[in-house]
């Protein structure tokens, strides 16, 4: 039988349990705030910054989706999304087309111009990030990443309706 506890050891313990470097949020606030800062800057002579990046990252991946599958897929309303793609088709960084499967569906393709432009912006977001990752080894670096996707993933999953879900 252990001896019994004082309520300062109780007390103790459950603040060392709370302790700021232990806790998820804090963690992620703290990562999000200081990627957004190392990457805002890289970002930010594309149409639409962050989200103009996350579309070209999105479309330089495989086959073309439609409109509404992209957006979906970066998390951005379908409103917001026509803009930006607006914006980045007049830099000639996408184009648009029927989609060959449903002509009322307009496929989303990056352009060499946009792959080229995408890869300018990589060049310093490596940089960025190689800078916020500098305590980790190079595995600690891509296991947090793999981590991180596969957390994001079921978030995204999470965020999508139920009525949206059965499409």
């Amino acid at each position: 039988m252990s001896a019994p506890t004082s309520e300062n050891d109780e007390r103790r313990g459950g603040a060392e349990d709370l302790a700021l470097e232990t806790d998820l949020g804090w963690a992620i606030r703290m990562v999000s705030a200081a990627f957004s800062r190392v990457a805002t800057e890289s970002v930010s002579q594309l149409p639409g910054g962050p989200r103009g990046y996350l579309v070209l990252v999105a479309l330089a991946g495989g086959e073309p989706p439609s409109q509404l599958a992209l957006a979906k897929e970066v998390s951005l309303d379908r409103t917001v999304m026509t803009y930006l793609l607006d914006d980045l088709e007049a830099q000639g960084l996408i184009t648009r087309r029927p989609d060959p499967r449903d002509r009322r569906a307009r496929q989303v393709l990056i352009t060499d111009a946009g792959r080229a432009r995408l890869a300018q912006v990589r060049q310093g977001l490596s940089a960025a990030e190689a800078h916020l990752l500098a305590d980790l080894s190079d595995e600690d670096a891509e296991d947090l990443r793999t981590l991180l996707s596969r957390v994001a993933r079921t978030a995204q999953r999470e965020s999508i309706a139920p009525e949206e879900a059965d499409c």
